[in-house]
């Protein structure tokens, strides 16, 4: 188990684990102090979105929170200055938000690795575009997903293809993370910064 250690590590929090007081840099998801120092975990992907994005694609969501009654008050707005990061096989790319929402489709690659970036009006999902050993391209097209090679059609936020000849298949999901495009830096200078 995690928690806040309270200190900034290159201007970024740190978080501690309850078993071995290791201090883990949060950008990295590696440990920078302690029995852990130099272990490094497993990132799942993962999504920022509003809570009425969230609410319409998963509308039996539960929440945990200590602040039930401020839920439904807390209004804060949606930040869109920040870079989309993805980081595979040691490529760094950091897609600035504004210019991939204006896209919204994005085919690119990591190295050698296919990838597409999915951005809406306030979020955003990046998955791998291998599907059965292919490579696909994909298009938005009157509001829908659509990859080039078979016309299936694709749920953006699963990455499920729901008609066509795909139907069924599922995209694999990456890691993503936003930061401050200085933040995205300090941690990954080498990285690429993607232009359309």
């Amino acid at each position: 188990m995690f928690g806040n250690a309270g200190a900034l590590f290159m201007n970024a929090m740190t978080w501690w684990d309850h078993e071995t007081n290791s201090v883990w840099s949060q950008p990295w998801g590696r440990a920078i102090q302690g029995d852990y120092k130099g272990v490094e975990l497993f990132l799942l992907p993962s999504q920022i979105t509003t809570w009425a994005s969230w609410k319409k694609e998963y509308p039996h969501s539960l929440v945990m929170t200590n602040d039930l009654e401020l839920l439904g008050s807390r209004r804060e707005r949606f930040n869109e200055n920040f870079v989309i990061g993805l980081l595979i096989d040691g490529n760094a790319k950091a897609f600035p938000f504004i210019e991939a929402r204006d896209q919204g489709v994005i085919n690119d690659s990591l190295g050698s690795i296919p990838i597409l970036l999915w951005v809406g009006e306030n979020s955003f999902h990046a998955y791998l575009r291998l599907v059965e050993g292919k490579t696909l391209t994909f298009r938005s097209e009157n509001g829908l997903l659509i990859d080039n090679e078979t016309q299936s059609t694709w749920n953006e936020t699963l990455g499920l293809a729901i008609k066509g000849p795909l139907q069924g298949k599922i995209l694999q999901g990456i890691p993503s993370s936003s930061a401050y495009n200085w933040a995205w830096f300090d941690f990954f200078p080498e990285s690429e910064i993607y232009s359309p």
